[in-house]
């Protein structure tokens, strides 16, 4: 009977990012898949910058780059009545090119370490397949479906079902369910979804066409109207079309031909790679996890893509579990650290839910703005066309720009942070602040010679040090509970931002505790048991 220390089940994006974490804390993974490949399905099409940033951590974001659109494109949304009919509104958003002269700019702990990305999921996954598959401490396998698992105080057995081949039995220590929102592992566990489900009800049309009514206005990330969103995939010859429709939860009888037909007003000549209805769902897991055994992406958490929380917050899932898996399979942290990964990830994923309705009922409002008036010809349709392009500016655009959600949620009730009771959480949903209180993530900055200070942060935890000395003490507790410790002096530019004192930052970028000094050998223990989950010194 095998046995290996984690087994993944999915190999989609956040599966695989799930194995690369572990690999990299010298952890053995197999990740087990039931399709042949990775998925020809365009499920999603924004990587943002929080994600890039973690991406950049396990030393994948160049490699990811490659097969994104080009750094110099803009990822611009444009509200239009048709494709040859008139543009309403753009909101305009930076390239990665710009984004990185903006960081440069404002150097002051506001943006992110790496800009977003835009590129299809059907790019990223043969990307992180090759990379898994060299891993030596991964076994990847295609076609093997989960078929069930037992647990006990040791360990979990799972069945596994190869499409050719015997049934077999693998035995290891946690299984961690990224198998999607139909997730075999969370029903083993009998875990329920909270939430709506079968909110409404979607058409997907993916085609390749170089017809140039497409981008009539120039080059778009998206262009919107009240009958859908039309993605620009590659920004050269793959496209989806997302159509919805006026009554959410019916789909009325079409073929694609006709929806692609009527979102640009005219005919144009194009190929169907994938065409099918689908259902959008807002759902979160009542538990993410149960013992040994836990979910991760669309097995914990089913959103509508407004605002492209789906794979972003599974991303975010695995790099705060990951590190957690391997410091208690290395032995410096017991168990009871795992119980954390709930606490953290769970109202991320609640609060996400609720960004993404809100950002879908905000589509819906734009959209009643469409009627007849629209299409009209002469002066009189263009003053109908100008007040709705300004009722549209109004309405805003915060699905692409809630920078709040996307880098200022904080780990506040979390059992393993030394959490501040009365510190309130800066900013908003929409506004990012930077913040370094304990559970937030530690805001990003370039050093003198242009390094990000992420690049800096050790492999695990990490002490930065901003106008002060490093705490003996705290070096000293490391040691005792056997957990790596790195030492980072900040640059006097940054005090500014951090603060005069010390930070101690885990593996994930999260601050776990920060004070103006820290030389009491009891204060330092107490400070790692928290952070390690109530594990004593050796």
């Amino acid at each position: 009977m095998d046995h290996v220390q984690v087994i993944i089940v999915g190999a989609g994006p956040v599966g695989m990012t799930l194995a690369c974490e572990l690999a990299r804390r010298n952890i053995s993974a197999m990740l087990v898949e039931r399709n042949a490949t990775t998925t020809r399905h365009p499920k999603m099409d924004i990587t943002n910058a929080r994600s890039m940033e973690l991406f950049r951590r396990l030393g994948l974001a160049d490699e990811l780059r490659k097969v994104g659109v080009p750094q110099t494109n803009n990822f611009d949304v444009s509200w239009i009545t048709t494709l040859s009919g008139h543009e309403l509104h753009r909101f305009h958003y930076p390239s990665v090119a710009e984004w990185r002269a903006l960081i440069r700019e404002r150097n002051d702990g506001t943006m992110p370490g790496e800009p977003p990305m835009r590129v299809s999921q059907v790019e990223i996954e043969p990307v992180l397949a090759r990379v898994v598959r060299s891993l030596p401490l991964v076994t990847a396998r295609w076609n093997v479906a989960f078929e069930d698992l037992s647990q006990d105080a040791a360990g979990v057995m799972v069945t596994l079902r190869p499409s050719a081949g015997d049934v077999e039995q693998v035995r290891c220590d946690y299984v961690v369910g990224c198998d999607g929102g139909s997730s075999e592992v969370r029903r083993c566990l009998g875990i329920r979804l909270e939430g709506q489900a079968a909110v409404t009800q979607r058409f997907m049309t993916h085609f390749r066409s170089n017809a140039g009514v497409l981008q009539r206005w120039g080059q778009a990330w998206h262009y919107q109207s009240a009958s859908g969103t039309l993605i620009a995939q590659n920004d050269r010859d793959i496209w989806t079309l997302q159509s919805r429709f006026a009554n959410r939860s019916v789909l009325p009888e079409r073929h694609p031909q006709v929806l692609l037909r009527e979102f640009a007003g005219c005919d144009f000549d194009h190929e169907i790679l994938v065409a099918n209805s689908w259902t959008q769902h807002l759902l979160v897991a009542q538990s993410y996890g149960l013992d040994r055994v836990f979910l991760a992406g669309d097995a914990a958490h089913q959103y509508i893509p407004t605002g492209g929380y789906g794979m972003n917050t599974g991303i975010g899932d695995v790099c705060d579990l990951g590190w957690k898996l391997a410091a208690v399979l290395h032995g410096f942290a017991p168990p009871a650290l795992l119980k954390s990964y709930d606490r953290e990830r769970r109202p991320v994923g609640l609060r996400n839910r609720e960004a993404s309705d809100r950002h879908s009922r905000t589509r819906g409002e734009i959209g009643s703005l469409y009627g007849a008036d629209l299409k009209a010809p002469g002066s009189a349709g263009d003053v109908a066309r100008a007040v709705a392009g300004g009722k549209i500016a109004a309405i805003g655009n915060a699905e692409n720009e809630s920078f709040g959600i996307e880098f200022g949620y904080v780990y506040d009730d979390s059992p393993i942070v030394c959490a501040e009771p009365d510190t309130e959480i800066p900013g908003s949903d929409l506004h990012y602040v930077p913040t370094t209180m304990p559970g937030a993530r530690l805001p990003s900055v370039l050093l003198r010679d242009g390094t990000p200070i992420y690049d800096r942060l050790g492999h695990w935890f990490t002490l930065v040090c901003s106008g002060v000395v490093p705490s003996g003490a705290l070096i000293d507790a490391a040691k005792k509970f056997a957990a790596p410790l790195h030492i980072l002096q900040a640059e006097p530019e940054q005090e500014t931002l951090y603060g005069r004192g010390l930070l101690l930052v885990r593996p994930d970028q999260h601050v776990a505790w920060r004070g103006r000094a820290c030389d009491d050998t009891d204060m330092a223990e107490a400070v790692f048991a928290r952070c390690l989950g109530g594990n004593r010194a050796n």
